[in-house]
Order: C-alpha cells, then sequence, then structure tokens
C-alpha cells in the first residue's frame, strides 16, 4: 500500500483523501453490526486450514480439497493499534459480512504507517524487541534476536482471535515498507533466525499463509532481496507445511516477478493500481502455474496510486471483477480506515463497497469459479469491447470488457463497465444457453428473453441501461447452458 512522502521508501509523492460521510451515507454503525452475525446472509469460513494448493496448480483448496476463494481485508495494524475487544468485535462484523481472510503484519512502524509510533510499539506501549539503543529513535536500531515476548503475546492473542472467526491470516513477518532498514542493519544470518522463530511460533496455528514484503521496491537489489528472503527460509526451515507468497514494488508487480523466490513461494499475489487485467493476465500466464489473487489495488474511501484514482465503489466493482475474469481466484479488499485504524474508523467498517464485495463473493461462488478460463484472445467476446487502456490509464476511466468461461462450455462471464452491445461466440457454450444480466451493485439477475440461445454463430447482448447503483451502470452478463457438464 503507498502511502505518504514521508514514508521514505522512494515513492512519489501520493494524497490520502477520506471520502465524505455523505457519500456512504448507507454505511452502518460498526457497534449495531459487530457481533450480529443474523444480519448477514454469509456464514463464517468453514474451511479445513491450513489451505494448500489445487491439484491442477490453479487455485487455493483446504485439507478436504474444497476450493477457496479468497475474500480478504486489510487491517494490516491489528496487532499494534486497537484492543483485543475492538479487534475482537471487528472480527466479528467481517465473519457476519462474510470475509474468510485477513492481511495482519507481525510489525508495524511509522511513519510508514503514520498512524503508529515510529518504535513499532503497541498503542499501550509494548515495543516489538527488547535492547532498543540509546538515543534511537526508529526501528532500525532494533535486534532481531531479542523479540519482547509481551509484544508476541499480543500477536499470538490476535491471531487466535482471526482462527476463532475462521479467518485465514496472510501474516506478514516483518513488512519491508518500513522494517527494511531494521533487515538491513541485522543482515541474512540474524533474518533467518528471526524467520525461524516466527516458524517455531506460529506453526501451531492452522490458518497461516506468509506474506513476506510489502511495498518492496527494492527486490531487485541483490542484498535487500537477499535478507527479506533469509526470513522466509527461516519461517521454511520451521514451518514447511504453511504457504508463502510475497508482494514486491509498488504500483505493479507479481510475486513471481522475482525468480530467487521461486523455490519459496506458492502463490502468486498480484499488485496493481492500473486497470486490473493487464497485471493479472502476467500473473495467471507465469511459469510454473501457481494460484494468482489480486493482493492489493485500490482501496475503499482512499484516493492514491499511480495512475491515481479514488477508492469509489464504482472503481472497487471493476477491479474485482476484472481480478475473478481474469485468472484471478479471489482478492483482498482495503479499507481507508481500517489498514491504519484512523480516528473514527469503527463508522466506516460497512460501508457500500463492502455491500457490493459481498454481491461479488455470492455472484461467483454461485458458479464453478475455480474452473473461469480468462478469454485472453477474445475468442468468447468477439466486439463491444471496448477500449482496454494501458498501465497508465486510471480504472476509472477504461471501460474495457473482461470475460471467462468454464472449459466444459457449461458457463460464459463476461463483465461490462459501461452499457453497450457486445458480441459472444456462442459456440464457447456445449448446448444451448440461457442468458441473465447480472446488477453487480444490489445482486439482481434481469432474465434475457428468447432463450436458450443456439450454441453456434454469434449472437449480440445489449444491458437493460441502468443498474440500480446508477454511477457507470455496469453490468454482468451470464450465460448458462442447458446441458451442465458437471
Amino acid at each position: 500500500m503507498q502511502r505518504t512522502a514521508s514514508n521514505g521508501n522512494g515513492g512519489a509523492s501520493v494524497t490520502v483523501l477520506l471520502l465524505t460521510i455523505s457519500f456512504f451515507a448507507s454505511v452502518r454503525a460498526f457497534a449495531q453490526t459487530a457481533g450480529d452475525s443474523a444480519s448477514s446472509s454469509h456464514a463464517a469460513s468453514s474451511a479445513a486450514y491450513p489451505l494448500k494448493v489445487s491439484f491442477n496448480g490453479r487455485y487455493l483448496v483446504d485439507q478436504n480439497n474444497a476450493p477457496f476463494l479468497i475474500v480478504g481485508d486489510v487491517p494490516q495494524t491489528l496487532v499494534t493499534r486497537i484492543s483485543a475487544a475492538d479487534a475482537d468485535a471487528y472480527l466479528a462484523n467481517r465473519e457476519a459480512r462474510g470475509f474468510n481472510a485477513l492481511w495482519i503484519n507481525v510489525l508495524n512502524a511509522g511513519p510508514y504507517y503514520h498512524n503508529s509510533p515510529d518504535d513499532g510499539s503497541t498503542y499501550d506501549g509494548i515495543r516489538p524487541f527488547t535492547g532498543y539503543s540509546a538515543g534511537g529513535s526508529d526501528t532500525a536500531h532494533y535486534d532481531l534476536a531479542h523479540p519482547n515476548e509481551a509484544y508476541f503475546a499480543r500477536v499470538d492473542q490476535m491471531i487466535t482471535l482471526a482462527a476463532n472467526h475462521g479467518m485465514l491470516v496472510f501474516l506478514d513477518p516483518i513488512e519491508t515498507g518500513q522494517w527494511l532498514p531494521t533487515l538491513r542493519n541485522n543482515g541474512p544470518v540474524a533474518a533467518r533466525e528471526y524467520g525461524r522463530y516466527l516458524g517455531n511460533r506460529y506453526r501451531r496455528f492452522d490458518d497461516i499463509v506468509w506474506l513476506n514484503g510489502n511495498d518492496f521496491n527494492h527486490w531487485k537489489a541483490p542484498a535487500d532481496d537477499e535478507v527479506v528472503k533469509a526470513v522466509a527460509l527461516g519461517i521454511q526451515s520451521a514451518d514447511p507445511r504453511h504457504l508463502q507468497t510475497i508482494e514486491l514494488n509498488v504500483e505493479t508487480s507479481s510475486s513471481s516477478d522475482d525468480p530467487a523466490w521461486e523455490s519459496i513461494i506458492s502463490i502468486n499475489g498480484t499488485y496493481t493500481y492500473s486497470p486490473t487485467y493487464f497485471q493479472m493476465w502476467h500473473s495467471y500466464n507465469h511459469a510454473p502455474v501457481a494460484p494468482t489473487f489480486l493482493l492489493e489495488g485500490h482501496y475503499d474511501l482512499m484516493d492514491y496510486g499511480h495512475p491515481v484514482d479514488y477508492g469509489t465503489p464504482s472503481v472497487l466493482r471493476r477491479q474485482e471483477y476484472w481480478a475473478m475474469l481474469s485468472g484471478g481466484k479471489g482478492q483482498l479488499y482495503g479499507n481507508g480506515y481500517t489498514v491504519e485504524f484512523l480516528s473514527g474508523w469503527k463508522d466506516y467498517v460497512d460501508t457500500v463497497a463492502v455491500s457490493q464485495l459481498m454481491i461479488w463473493h455470492s455472484f461467483f461462488t454461485s458458479l464453478p469459479w475455480q474452473d473461469l478460463v480468462p478469454d485472453e484472445d477474445h475468442t468468447v467476446v468477439t466486439a463491444g469491447l471496448g477500449d482496454a487502456g494501458d498501465m497508465n490509464s486510471r480504472a476509472s476511466g477504461t471501460n474495457f470488457c473482461t470475460a471467462a468461461r468454464t472449459p466444459d462450455g457449461s458457463y460464459v462471464v463476461a463483465y461490462l463497465p459501461t452499457p453497450r452491445e457486445i458480441t459472444v461466440n456462442m459456440n464457447s457454450l456445449n448446448s444451448p444457453a440461457i442468458g441473465k444480466w447480472f446488477d453487480p451493485t444490489n445482486g439482481v439477475y434481469v432474465p434475457i428473453s428468447g432463450g436458450p440461445f443456439p450454441n453456434n454463430g454469434e449472437r449480440r447482448f445489449m444491458p437493460p441501461t441502468k443498474n440500480r447503483g446508477g454511477d457507470d451502470n455496469d453490468w454482468v452478463l451470464l450465460l448458462q447452458a442447458t446441458a451442465i457438464s458437471r
């Protein structure tokens, strides 16, 4: 997550803009929803952790081989910025909404996380390491060989709470936005021992995937890559049963871009502020094959990134549907208030974007989402694709239609950010098909009259004029074969 110019990571200056309450007039009060699971149709995750990679390498499954669609939140500073009681209420809210995953950092510090103390201490003053050098003013002065038991007991507590709410935890052992100088000062041997310490401590938790890096802009520098990798190797030596991944440089990257990590990571996280499909296709086509997901993109209630865009519900819907129809198998949603638990965060937990993310989740889990193959060569949707733009285009200004199909010809799905006629190659389906338009703003299906449509030749489809959201009037086309192969 890219932050202010004072973060010291060499990134360009950006501005955080917290959108007005009036724009999100339909948000619900945190206190009324935090523990009210009855207010949501989504059940807690019943996954049997730890997760593993599917037989074909394309998605994640649990211990019973049930496909696991990632629908995650990014409370990166959960360990340090709020009490256990508030964390439990927050997690209960996320469980009730339907989230099944979280990105949590073991360590947080300012100025990168500007709501955190420069010494990385918790809100109640517990430092992560003992032996803070005299006169030290930032995390670079810490000796990783001296973890503070009181601090890591707090980490234990938060991971236990997440487990109690059925959450998968993408656990960042030492995020590199702020803590890379600490790793440099300690060196690869101490970094590996720190990783071994974490691996031994957290291997008993089933609900973990190790997420290394975070805006790791210096991964191409061999010495920096070595010291970050040393932590991962230390974890791997003590905890080989949990999957690992890494987030590389800010703005646009995939975990697989760094070949030095190929033997360590099993998941290909995609990071982009550009129109999502470009980098998702890159991740999907990487060899060896690995599950890919949208690790980070635009955040709800924030304005940042290059290209800069507002984190409106419309922008978030685009990146969500583009990601799933470009090879992704899930995503992490981010919120400008809860990533750092800013003052007033409880009023911004249940936003319009969260409700629409759960509509996205319900739509794809009603399908064999794990089998969707992106229509990269445009043999499924052959006309009406719109303008794909380029890596410098803003998501809000790009109208490209992404599509995917199941290999057995049972389903075709296409996402239109703006309404227009598209042409579909009906030979993509295994039998005559019924058609529906899906409104991603309220989850309502609109049947297309005249079906079942023959599964030969080409057919044009035009969405209804307006969706319920009324912003960009985006729609999803769903074609379902009458002879489902599953």
